[in-house]
């Protein structure tokens, strides 16, 4: 196992202020630190995304289910087990305070919100240290494989070195076997992955044998996200984060256990067969990832 202290790379944000931890900086925001109080900041739109997909020559699919909330221009998301949002969740989420919602009983609102209103202080712009990597147009495979190159490129390993990948998805295992890297396959759900690989379900038991991490984002939502941080943080791990669910706030982590961040904001690349951008921060520089 390559030495994790050799590999570990930190990347803070140098336009704005990151935090200790997820719960420090939800403080933060309650007490209205990083911008306008969150108690007159009010939610106009509040919305479900659900699809189903089965990529052309795999054999195998998957599905995802997103809360969406609008903030001004922004959209905060929050992706979750599909079927697990009860539908009074939305009714709940219109016109209420990003303060209130931050309070929610259910987790996904409150990540939603706090991306909602990140996003609304300090939008992915170069200003605010983001990187745009676009995603050209194509089918659905297509786009998995190139959102997946922008991701694993944030990762800065030698050959052969072991990756834990929490939130499975086929494209992300195919860039890390093309370049040479193993990996360690995670999600709550289990299963096989493409490869007949069995995946583990213990996130955290799966890391002390793997030399970095990359977690989606949608670790916020089901409280899997801090105990992972922390791993990567006590031990000097890389841990990238890939972000649909909260690419607004993992950015605000940096260097406080979070390496790299690959934040794509909604609309997401599954959508449409357009071209698309996703967003970069941290992890080496764009010259090495070429």
């Amino acid at each position: 196992m390559t030495a994790a202290s050799d590999t570990a790379r930190t990347a803070p944000v140098e336009t704005y202020d990151t935090y200790d931890s997820y719960h420090e900086l939800v403080a933060r925001v309650r007490a209205g630190e990083l911008g306008p109080d969150p108690a007159t900041r009010r939610i106009t739109v509040a919305f479900t995304t659900r699809q189903a997909v089965r990529h052309d020559g795999r054999g195998t699919g998957y599905r995802n289910e997103v809360l969406g909330l609008r903030l001004g221009r922004a959209v905060g998301s929050c992706a979750v087990e599909p079927g697990a949002l009860p539908d009074r969740a939305v009714e709940e989420c219109v016109g209420a305070s990003v303060a209130r919602l931050l309070e929610h009983p259910l987790p996904a609102v409150r990540v939603a919100a706090l991306d909602a209103y990140l996003m609304h202080v300090t939008p992915h712009t170069p200003r605010n240290g983001a990187r745009a990597v676009p995603l050209p147009a194509g089918t659905s495979l297509e786009k998995s494989r190139a959102r997946a190159k922008a991701v694993v490129a944030l990762l800065d390993l030698p050959a052969e070195a072991t990756v834990l990948v929490v939130g499975v998805v086929n494209s992300l295992l195919e860039e890390l076997r093309s370049r040479g890297l193993s990996y360690v396959p995670c999600d709550l759900k289990g299963g096989l992955t493409e490869w007949d690989e069995t995946v583990a379900t213990d996130a955290l038991a799966a890391a002390g044998r793997c030399d970095a991490l990359l977690v989606s984002g949608m670790t916020l939502g089901n409280d899997t996200f801090e105990p992972l941080r922390q791993h990567a943080l006590t031990h000097r791990k890389q841990l990238v984060m890939f972000a649909q669910t909260g690419s607004a706030v993992l950015p605000r982590l940096l260097g406080h256990g979070v390496s790299a961040v690959c934040a794509e904001p909604y609309p997401f690349f599954w959508l449409d067969g357009g071209p698309g951008t996703v967003h970069r921060y941290g992890g080496p520089s764009p010259e090495a990832g070429r």
